[in-house]
Parts: C-alpha cells; structure tokens; sequence
C-alpha cells in the first residue's frame, strides 16, 4: 500500500519554497542555484515513499554539486554544467541515460547551456551517442564559432573535442522502453533537466538537457536548444531554464520572455515568471515550468502543472526539494 506520511513534510516544503520568492532589487544572496528534473502530472498517489525518497535523494545529491562549486568561488557555468552531468547519468530523469524513446525505438538528446555574462551560447540536438550531451553544448559554446549543431556533424564535433562517446545502448532504460509501449498506445512522456546558478563574480548560467519527448517522430527537436525558448541567460536579468510542453514554449520564447519583462517593464523575477508560466502559457493551453535566478539572487520556481521534479539553494541558507504542487 502507498503511504501518504509524506505528505505534510512536502506541504510544509512548499511553504517555505513559496516565502523565500520574494522580488528583490538589492543583492540578496552571493550565489544561488537552482535545478528541475521535469514537470507533469505528478500526484502523490502515484508514488510510494521509496520512489519519493529516490527523486528526493537525487535531487539533493545534484543540488550538492553545484553548492559545492559555488561556496568555493567556482564559476556559475561549471555549477550547471556538473549538475545536469549529474542528472544525465541519473536514469531516473528524461536526459542522458535515462532519455525516452523517439517512435522508432532510438534515443535522440538534445542539451543547451548559456553564460549571462556576455550572452554566449551552445547547443546540440537530435544526438544519440553522446554521454553528456550538456559537455557537447558547452564545448560548441566555447569551441566554435556556432551556437547550436545537430545529429551527426554535433557528434563528430563533440568527439574531436574530447566528448565520451557510447554505444546507443547505454541510454536503454527498462522504465523508458516500457514507457514507449505505453505511448504506442496512448499517451506520452515529456520532462528534461536543467539548472540555474548565480556565482559570487555575479555570472548567471542556465544549462538545460533533455531525452525529449516519448514516441516522438520526423526528427522533432523541442524548446530546450533554442536559445530563448527553453533555456536563456543574462547578467542584466535572470537564468532560465524550462520544462514542459516544448513547442509551446518555442512559439512564446518563454525564457526570453521572461527575461524581457524584467529589462523592459522593470518586472521583479516572480512576477516576470509567473506572469509567464501561469497566465500567457494557461491561456493556449501550454503545461510546464521554469527555474529561475535572477541577478540579486533571488530564486523562483514556477509551474502551472500537478508538479516538478525541484530544488534550490542560496548563500543565506535557504533551500528546499520538493516534488509535487
């Protein structure tokens, strides 16, 4: 039988997430990090206290990472890229090892990752053999003059550069595959990972990572390597990185949106971000979420779905992981 005991401790999580979102245009915190591992139709009934307790775990061990790299003066960048490093080993999440089956039973990952500092970018898509695909983004951000590459030539460009490469099977998962026959017959599985960090040179970063969509077909490429759509960074305003319905947030450019909000309308984050999330993308229709840090190290974590995968961690000792709404 499931146990609902730890229902109130999540409650009680949820509060104390909520009270530290609070707009601010002073520096509140020297450095903070932010991280999702997917939102959708997460309900406690669906879990069991062992399954919660895995998430949650995880989900403490990546946020670690970036804190560690971040409380020693470490750079924002290397903050995010480790712990989507982390996440993309972590089968339990849609990227990396635990990516989802396209419609013809093959893996294709897609990964971006952003420096606030001066807008610099990488991005790769519809890869295969690449084990961290959020490493191959980083090294076309800072190893050529592109910004986002695809498919085979992504490939070839990340093993030059000293990219691990695998066999296609190391990204088979029991729970992936079961989860393609499932969608063969009716529905399909979405989620990413990602992750948001303020350092203490005032940098933010957004690096993004995802299996993509379960059951998807034609070479289907979603938001998280647009640049402003799925994952954006800016010293000026905020680090964004999404989760969700991805053609959606293609068409309102939701990170950038964001960002916008706060340069041109003087928006704090929390408004920005929710102006975003729970009314423009409610109105079409569109499900998901953002994790956002903006230049004062205030965080905010925001979803109009039944939940997100979350965690975040500041300077000043707040922090949280939660699961569900």
């Amino acid at each position: 039988m499931k146990s609902k005991t730890f229902l109130l401790p999540f409650l009680l999580v949820f509060v104390l997430l909520s009270s530290c979102q609070t707009g601010s245009n002073k520096k509140v915190n020297d450095w903070a990090i932010a991280l999702h591992g997917g939102a959708g139709a997460m309900i406690p009934a669906n879990y069991t206290d062992e399954q919660v307790q895995k998430y949650e775990a995880e989900l403490k061990n990546a946020l670690a990472i970036g804190e560690d790299i971040l409380k020693n003066g470490g750079s924002s960048l290397d903050a995010v890229e480790k712990v989507v490093n982390y996440l993309e080993d972590c089968p339990l999440f849609n990227a990396g090892r635990g990516a989802v089956f396209t419609n013809d039973g093959k893996n294709e990952l897609d990964a971006a990752i952003m420096f606030g500092k001066d807008l610099t970018a990488g991005a790769v898509a519809g890869v295969g053999d690449i084990k961290n695909p959020i490493s191959a983004a980083r090294m076309v951000m800072e190893n050529s003059p592109h910004v986002l590459m695809v498919g085979k030539g992504a490939s070839l460009f990340a093993s030059q550069n000293g990219a691990e490469i695998v066999d296609s099977s190391y990204f088979y998962t029991e729970e992936s595959y079961r989860t393609l026959q499932r969608a063969l017959e009716r529905d399909r599985k979405m989620g990413t990972v990602g992750c948001v960090a303020l350092d203490t040179e005032g940098n933010l970063s957004a690096a993004t990572s995802t299996g993509g969509m379960t059951n998807k077909r034609y070479g289907r490429v979603g938001d998280v390597p647009i640049i402003g759509a799925g994952t954006y960074a800016n010293n000026s305003t905020c680090a964004i990185s999404a989760t969700g319905h991805g053609e959606y947030f293609i068409r309102y450019t939701v990170a950038h949106d964001i960002s916008a909000l706060m340069e041109y309308k003087g928006f704090s984050l929390d408004k920005a971000a929710d102006d975003v999330v729970q009314r423009k993308l409610v109105d079409v229709g569109g499900e998901g979420g953002i994790i956002a840090v903006d230049k004062w190290g205030n965080v905010h974590l925001s979803f109009n779905s039944l939940g997100m995968f979350r965690a975040f961690a500041t300077s000043s000792g707040e922090g949280c992981v939660a699961i569900f709404q």
